[in-house]
This record gives C-alpha cells, sequence and structure tokens, in this order.
C-alpha cells in the first residue's frame, strides 16, 4: 500500500471527504474528544452534512469514555460505553478506584454513599450545574475538602457517578448533569468488539499499536477481539494494518486544505509518532506538553500549521512558509466553513 493510498482511504473512512448523517457519524467515530465542546463539535461538523448549530447536541450525552477521556457520545450508546464492566449502579463505595486510592480523597465511603445519594436525588427534579449541585452539597454540610474530593477538577465522586451509570453530562459548554435513562448494560467483552468494529470501519487502515495508543488497552487483548471480527490486513512501510469494510464511499482526491479540530480523531485514531498525517518535526506543533491537542491545518493531507480562531480573525501559524497558492486553500477553507467575514491571518511558529 502506497502512503497517498492509505491517506485518502483514513480520510474517507473518518467522513473527511464525504461527509455522513450526523448521528451516523458520531455513532461510527465512537463519538468525539469534549474536554472543551467547541472542540468535539468542530470536529463533529466537518464530517457531518447538512450541519445544523442549533441542534447539534440532540440526542447526545457527554461523559468519561475510551481512554478515560471526556466525550460527547449518543445517548443510545450508552449501554456500549458504560457496559458491565463499569460497576453498573453499584452503590457500594468500599470498592477500589483511582479516586478512592488517592493520598487526597477525603471522602469516606459512608459519607460518599450520603452525598451521591444526594445528588441522585436532586437531580429528579432536573438537569443541575456543577455549581449548583456544589450548593446542595454544602448546605447538606459538605466540608471543603470532601467537595475538593467529590467535585475533583478531573472528576472525582461524580465522575463516578457518572462512571457507574447513575448520571451523565449534557452536550453543553456548562459542566450540566443530568440522571442517565434506564438501560441495560451490554457485556463488556462484547462491547469493546463492538467499539473496536467501528474503530476499524472509521480509522482504518490501523495498526495493533494505533489501536492500542486509541483505546490505552494492550494490544494482546485487542488482537483476541480484533480476529474474531471480518477484518481485512495490508502492509505499509513494515506494519501489517487492518480495516472493516462497512461499504463506506471511498475518496480520490486529497482536500487541498482542512482546518481541523482540537483534538481532532485523525490525530487521535494513530499512534502519534508514526502518524502519516504529522510530520515528526511538527509533532510538538499539535501535540503539547501539556496534553494539548492543537487544531491542525492540513494541507493535502499533512499538519503543516495549526489555527486558533478570534472574532473575525482566524490566526494561522505556519510550520513552515506557506506558498500563496497555499495561503489561498486555507483562505478557501475558512470561508465554507465562517463565511468571507473570517480573514486568515499568517504568521511563523
Amino acid at each position: 500500500m502506497e502512503r497517498n493510498e492509505l491517506v485518502l482511504l483514513r480520510l474517507s473512512n473518518q467522513y473527511l471527504l464525504h461527509a455522513g448523517e450526523r448521528m451516523r457519524v458520531l455513532r461510527a467515530m465512537n463519538g468525539f474528544q469534549a474536554q472543551f465542546l467547541s472542540n468535539a463539535l468542530h470536529a463533529m461538523r466537518l464530517r457531518c452534512a447538512a450541519y445544523d448549530n442549533a441542534h447539534a447536541a440532540d440526542g447526545l450525552v457527554k461523559g468519561w469514555t475510551l481512554r478515560g477521556a471526556m466525550h460527547i457520545f449518543a445517548e443510545a450508546d450508552l449501554p456500549l460505553f458504560l457496559h458491565s464492566g463499569c460497576q453498573d449502579r453499584s452503590r457500594d463505595w468500599t470498592l477500589p478506584s483511582f479516586w478512592n486510592q488517592r493520598p487526597d480523597w477525603a471522602l469516606t465511603p459512608q459519607r460518599q454513599a450520603y452525598f451521591s445519594d444526594l445528588i441522585v436525588d436532586t437531580l429528579t427534579q432536573g438537569p443541575m450545574t456543577r455549581e449548583a449541585l456544589k450548593v446542595r452539597c454544602r448546605a447538606a454540610g459538605m466540608t471543603e475538602a470532601e467537595e475538593a474530593s467529590m467535585f475533583h477538577p478531573w472528576g472525582g465522586g461524580i465522575r463516578e457517578l457518572c462512571e457507574r451509570g447513575f448520571l451523565c453530562g449534557t452536550a453543553s459548554e456548562e459542566k450540566t448533569f443530568r440522571l442517565c435513562p434506564p438501560f441495560v448494560p451490554m457485556a463488556e467483552e462484547t462491547a469493546l468488539q463492538e467499539q473496536l468494529r467501528r474503530y476499524l470501519a472509521s480509522f482504518g487502515p490501523v495498526s495493533l499499536r494505533d489501536a492500542a495508543y486509541f483505546f490505552a488497552l494492550p494490544q494482546a487483548r485487542l488482537r483476541a477481539l480484533l480476529m474474531q471480527l471480518p477484518v481485512s490486513a495490508d502492509s505499509f512501510d513494515g506494519q501489517t494494518l487492518y480495516s472493516l469494510d462497512d461499504g463506506r464511499e471511498a475518496g480520490d482526491a486529497l482536500p487541498d486544505c482542512l482546518l481541523l479540530a482540537g483534538f481532532d480523531p485523525l490525530m487521535l485514531g494513530y499512534e502519534k509518532k508514526q502518524s502519516i498525517f504529522l510530520p515528526p518535526e511538527y509533532l510538538r506543533g499539535i501535540f503539547s506538553l501539556s496534553g494539548i491537542v492543537m487544531p491542525p491545518v492540513l494541507l493535502h493531507g499533512s499538519a503543516e500549521g495549526r489555527w486558533k480562531r478570534s472574532g473575525k480573525r482566524l490566526f494561522v501559524t505556519q510550520f513552515r512558509p506557506f506558498s500563496r497558492e497555499e495561503r489561498g486553500f486555507v483562505e478557501t477553507a475558512a470561508a465554507q466553513l465562517w463565511g468571507e467575514a473570517v480573514q486568515p491571518v499568517f504568521q511563523d511558529a
């Protein structure tokens, strides 16, 4: 397999050459990483036909799924991501977890049970923001240390309630939570195999190393699941690459320019040091040492810069000087997304 063929296949499978229906795309992609909701919505917009800002969040929820990272995903996929391995609806807070094993964890199992029940009962009245839930818990006697544990910036006790299927986040800029609808979790292995099936169809062709990077799971476990699927195998640069054909239309030409999202699946879907979309010398221009994944400027399938929008200006950081033609490609892509009012401003890295 040649590089251009692989690039075209991956772009096609990720709906970047032929847009798809919003919910189909969302489910096929296993949701979109959403520490910053605007990034997730931009990634979805690039891949969806007839995208409508007003209804972009319809039928979506937010929660910690793949790699333990915040994602937006279809509410119908709650059984897939909160499978039987996620301690469904368990109220046993003595079970060891990442959180209660931390030295700064301040909630006893009894106090965690008390405030968890309080939060669940409060949300029977309807969705509430994280700050509003803090106020309710303080009124019920929660200490500052307990609050720091229950409402930890990385998730804490609220995250445990989400991962056990009691709560889910709303797909909004505000950190708002609501009760999960009733659902029956899928069996863990069945759920993981379905997640892998979607990944192979929408990100493939991929190596086992790519899959391990994407799922943060051991290659041996993924290999066992993969071998139960009707995969195709190809060879590229000494690696075996796997994919799964779901009848999606293939592309035949690389786009001149794509203004990808921050934390875009095209960056997160493959082991970053081996990504065919990211030249090694530009890796730190996209993947910062603080864990932020910047929005790339993709020119003919290669990340050659990054962008940031501020009002009517689009600041484009060039990793190497762009030609006049390449600047024109960026200007055209920006106009297609935001109209002529948004003007690119080019600057060197």
